[in-house]
């Protein structure tokens, strides 16, 4: 079991996601509690790059249900394509938006939060949940934030 993290605070944001991604796979594999691992995940990604919110949305019926999650509270329910989440649900495809006030349709749940992205977890064909990380800066996330996400969510959608 992993007590804590080695993270690079002077690296760059690919290598601090070099180092972390390998970390948090080896803190999941052979961890049967999805949930356990879930909170993990949003405690490592909020240690490793400071993010102002990153948690999990579970496919419940017609709706994402919050999940795990590390930063200020939530909304709870988000329906099939509204918000951000919502659209990464229905479309099966990662959403990244630079400003959260231009994206159609935005829910605020926090007044705070200026740009996101929301990352789909596939189990076969089908959404299972989205991974959604929150900043309190206008663009915070690039292309760099979607590879290594992408990534760290594949790994995750195969302990499923």
């Amino acid at each position: 079991m992993a007590e804590s993290l080695y993270i690079p605070h002077t690296a760059t944001k690919s290598e601090k996601y070099e180092a972390v991604v390998p970390q948090i796979e080896a803190l999941i594999t052979g961890e049967p509690d999805l949930y356990a691992n879930l909170s993990n995940i949003a405690a490592a990604l909020r240690e490793a790059f400071g993010f102002f919110w990153v948690g999990f949305y579970l496919v419940k019926g017609e709706q994402l249900v919050l999940g795990p999650f590390q930063g200020p509270i939530a909304c709870t329910r988000i329906n099939f394509g509204k918000g951000v989440c919502g659209t990464a649900w229905k479309e099966a495809k990662t959403q990244l938006v630079p400003d959260v006030d231009a994206f159609p349709g935005h829910i605020a749940c926090s007044s705070a939060s200026k740009s996101e992205i929301v990352v789909p977890v596939l189990k076969g064909e089908e959404v299972a949940m989205v991974l959604d990380v929150d900043s309190d800066q206008l663009a915070d996330f690039d292309e760099t934030d979607q590879r290594y996400l992408e990534e760290l969510m594949a790994i995750l959608a195969k302990t499923l």
